[in-house]
């Protein structure tokens, strides 16, 4: 296959249908801290702070740290209690929140352009919304989109604070009735759902109810971890909501693009696995190709994986065979728009 033939391959896939499954690294790429820059930070911040009652938790999370196991099988293995849930919840947040603001001060300087605002200028946009499947916390996603002029529908109503209300939040970006002699419709602003079953940075609990705040911290924040309690927390409001939703989203879609995602995620994606395997098509650009994308790439027939060999070369994988070429970076979100979209 040439380079050429590739490239069409990929246009061609930018049609009706899209979901859109953004993992961590798309936002790493953007310079948000990953999982090990995160159990460092834990390593480091945690014992000054120690709830009384976890100090054996910790131990053992600390001890499987150190030794090089990797932060979600060290809450897989041993499950933080609420008090010591909670200062990591805290301090993933502080962490997060630190480099996303740098970024955010960058975009607003007009000195930088998220890689997601790029792409937005490429994709099909029906009136019903393109649905964003994220595991993220941060906001690039959202704001990428509004530096767009478009709308992000996040099921939350209000501005700077806002109920958990998605009926309000979609009629939020009504903008008008048409009518035909058939039938009546709404009309809506250009939109993005974004769906996210792990939280977000500007979710809070206050007086038991969720809700989402822009202006800074207004109550406990509402962040699933890596681990165990991940399947407890995805069953409350509004996680299960987003969860759902997403989930839906992903059946009824007709195609996929999956950005850094890498696939080790039980608790998010047993539809997508599913509806890959059946062979809907899709395009997963990474970084690193994790033991768990191989495999879903391999037993998805309508699945092309493009991914990192070394600075000159890229790989790609499709129906089980792999096969590398020379050239610019296109498993780079950025560089995949220039080089595969633009013209």
């Amino acid at each position: 296959m040439e380079l050429s033939d590739l490239k069409k391959i990929l246009q061609d896939h930018f049609t009706d249908g899209l979901a859109i499954v953004v993992g961590s690294g798309l936002s790493a790429a953007e310079g948000i801290p990953g999982m090990w820059d995160l159990a460092q930070h834990l390593l480091s911040v945690v014992p000054a702070s120690l709830p009384v009652g976890s100090e054996s938790a910790w131990s053992a999370i600390e001890a499987d740290l150190k030794a090089g196991i990797d932060l979600e099988s060290a809450l897989l293995k041993t499950a933080p209690p609420d008090a010591l849930e909670a200062i990591i919840v805290t301090e993933t947040a502080g962490l997060i929140e630190s480099y996303e603001a740098k970024i955010l001060e960058e975009v607003l300087a007009g000195t930088r352009e998220l890689r997601f605002s790029s792409l937005l200028k490429h994709i099909v946009k029906p009136s019903s919304g393109v649905p964003v499947v994220t595991t993220n916390y941060d906001r690039l996603v959202e704001v990428a989109v509004e530096f767009c002029g478009m709308g992000v529908d996040v099921l939350f109503s209000g501005q700077n604070i806002g109920n958990f209300d998605p009926k309000e939040s979609k009629a939020s970006l009504c903008r008008g009735v048409k009518k035909t002699k058939s039938f009546v419709y709404l009309t809506f602003k250009q939109h993005i759902t974004v769906l996210k079953p792990h939280g977000s940075l500007d979710w809070f609990l206050r007086n038991g109810e969720p809700i989402r705040c822009t202006l800074g911290q207004l109550g406990r924040k509402l962040l699933i971890t890596p681990g165990v309690n991940k399947f407890r927390g995805g069953y409350d409001r509004p996680f299960d909501a987003h969860r759902e939703r997403a989930n839906r989203e992903i059946d009824k879609a007709s195609r996929y693009l999956i950005l850094g995602y890498g696939f080790n995620d039980d608790h998010l994606q047993v539809h997508l696995d599913h509806q890959l395997r059946s062979g809907k098509p899709a395009v997963l650009l990474t970084r690193s190709l994790s033991s768990n994308a191989k495999r879903i790439a391999a037993e998805s027939p309508g699945m092309t994986t493009i991914f990192r060999i070394n600075d000159d070369q890229f790989g790609i994988l499709n129906s089980g065979n792999e096969l590398a070429f020379n050239g610019p970076p296109i498993w780079d979100l950025g560089i995949f728009v220039k080089e595969v979209l633009e013209p």
